[in-house]
């Protein structure tokens, strides 16, 4: 038997990532968006745990999800616990612990990390981080408006045209007004063809149209008609003329023209648009990239007013979506908006200026005088390696460090420094208080 230690593997968990510097400094510059995005709109971020009792995703999502798709065990206290698939079961806990006391309309966001036991593919993966966007206590569609509004301009912010997208509608009272007043189904029934409809795009049609029979029967013909309407108008037409006064189509309307009057003209009605329709109960929306490369759904949301029924609560009118970092990395790089530092708009340096030090000696002036400008708000790399002064300011350039100051006897001696500008070669000459000054500009 070999007394050798067994090599650990530098591989990352199957799923997961690694995140190098250059990879965080991306990672920030999506959060960046996201936060100053919904901040402008008001909102304010929350956080809980990543750990939740197994019970809370059994009830919002059923036995099968959570023993095949989650992180779930069992802790020393024999308490069974989940590494958090979603944040809105955290925050239906959280808003109904303190539902009398919180000020309403209450706009709240989140950016948690969530896990999900999934076979790992573009665009998802087992570990990812999410925005989580929730309007509670506005019964109008003004809070659907306001919503995707904030998902539009988190879009925009990617880098994408309105031509690179499109924001798609469907409303659950509609849905549930044609698979109950028109094709008189069941509630069982009503959720086989909803679920049906949600894989139309995803299976051939001969197979799509077998499927439909076997749950409407005859009514099949006029089901796909329906369901293969080129438009909202083409839609409404041929339902009853009752039909065009019902809510599910008036709040459709109201939505579309709401945004049209925010200057958002890419918005279009789905009626194959599902979102899991169990969990919706008004609106709900996707925002569709058109590019090749992705074709896929990026945002997705919509009015959930039933949040708090898993805690005996009282309604309480809720509109929300989430937007995963996986996505609006494959996004950016698809339309070349990903940040490279040094560019303009693009991640910052990881420092505004540079100290080398020639000599051991003057290392302690060197870190004193970077402590200084610091205080005064400069962010500073001293270099420590001891390496030729040549090497020292490669590697500053080589970090994107815009300016160096090289620290020797005299610098020492008389406090005059020389700061250089790498990208032009400019060098000033002047003492802390001008060299902050210059920085500051």
């Amino acid at each position: 038997m070999s007394n050798e230690m067994k090599k650990l593997s530098t591989d990352a968990y199957k799923g997961v990532r690694d995140f190098f510097p250059a990879d965080m400094a991306v990672e920030k510059k999506i959060f960046d968006i996201w936060r100053n995005t919904v901040e402008k709109y008001g909102y304010e971020e929350y956080g809980a745990s990543v750990l939740e009792p197994a019970e809370l995703y059994r009830a919002k999502t059923g036995e099968e999800i959570v023993n095949e798709q989650t992180y779930t065990f069992t802790d020393r206290g024999d308490r069974e616990v989940t590494l958090r698939p979603e944040m809105t079961p955290s925050l239906a806990r959280m808003v109904a612990a303190r539902k009398r006391e919180l000020l309403y309309p209450l706009r709240w966001y989140s950016i948690p990390n969530l896990f999900r036991y999934e076979q790992p593919q573009r665009g998802r993966v087992r570990e990812h981080w999410q925005l989580n966007v929730d309007l509670f206590g506005v019964e109008s569609t003004t809070a659907e408006i306001e919503v995707i509004n904030i998902a539009y301009d988190i879009t925009r912010m990617y880098g994408l045209k309105d031509a690179d997208f499109e924001i798609r509608v469907n409303n659950r009272k509609l849905m549930n007004y044609l698979t109950r007043d028109i094709f008189n189904l069941d509630e069982n029934a009503a959720q086989k063809i909803s679920k049906l409809i949600d894989k139309k795009d995803k299976v051939k049609p001969e197979w799509f149209e077998a499927a439909a029979t076997e749950v409407l029967g005859d009514k099949t013909k006029q089901f796909l008609i329906l369901l293969n309407s080129k438009n909202f108008e083409e839609l409404t037409k041929q339902l009853p003329q009752t039909a065009d006064e019902h809510v599910g189509i008036k709040e459709i309307r109201e939505i579309i023209a709401g945004l049209e009057h925010l200057g958002i003209t890419n918005v279009r009605f789905d009626q194959t648009l599902m979102r899991g329709f169990d969990y919706y109960t008004g609106i709900v929306f996707e925002i569709y990239d058109l590019n090749p490369a992705n074709r896929r759904s990026i945002f997705g949301g919509g009015r959930y007013d039933d949040l708090l029924a898993l805690f005996g609560n009282e309604k309480v009118p809720a509109v929300g979506f989430g937007a995963g970092d996986v996505i609006a990395r494959d996004l950016m790089e698809t339309y070349g908006t990903l940040p490279k530092r040094g560019e303009l708009g693009g991640i910052p340096a990881s420092a505004d200026l540079a100290l080398c030090i020639v000599g051991e000696q003057n290392t302690p002036y060197a870190l004193d005088l970077a402590q200084t400008f610091r205080e005064k708000g400069i962010r500073v790399a001293v270099d420590l390696s001891n390496k030729r002064l040549g090497d020292q300011i490669k590697n500053a350039d080589k970090r994107r460090i815009p300016r160096v100051i090289c620290i020797g006897d005299e610098e020492v001696k008389n406090g005059k420094l020389r700061m250089r500008v790498l990208e032009s070669g400019e060098e000033v000459e002047g003492d802390e208080d001008e060299v902050v000054k210059i920085i500051r500009r």
